[in-house]
């Protein structure tokens, strides 16, 4: 257990590339309960997913960097991240 109390982050994670119907989001939502991680995986209007994951800080970087990582479905071109407070909320990881 980490000694600090706030390490329960939230990222958000946009993913650009070939990521729609090829099961990526199926991916990131097994990925991320293997991670212990709550959110969701929801496909944008303009092809890309977003990702949203709260949990512990390692393990929300851990997820990034599977995303960012050569074995995701379909093609990563890009990753932004933005990290910020939890919002809670969620209940285990969704395919939005």
């Amino acid at each position: 257990m980490s000694s600090n109390d706030d390490s329960t982050v939230r990222l958000t994670a946009w993913v650009r590339g070939r990521v729609q119907g090829v099961g990526f989001r199926w991916w990131t939502r097994s990925r991320a309960l293997e991670l212990g991680l709550v959110g969701q995986a929801r496909n944008l209007a303009d092809g890309r997913v977003a990702v949203v994951a709260e949990g512990d800080r390692e393990r929300c970087e851990r997820l990034l960097g599977l995303l960012r990582g050569g074995g995701t479905p379909g093609r990563v071109e890009e990753v932004v991240e933005q990290w910020g407070e939890p919002k809670g909320g969620f209940d285990g990881f969704v395919e939005a």
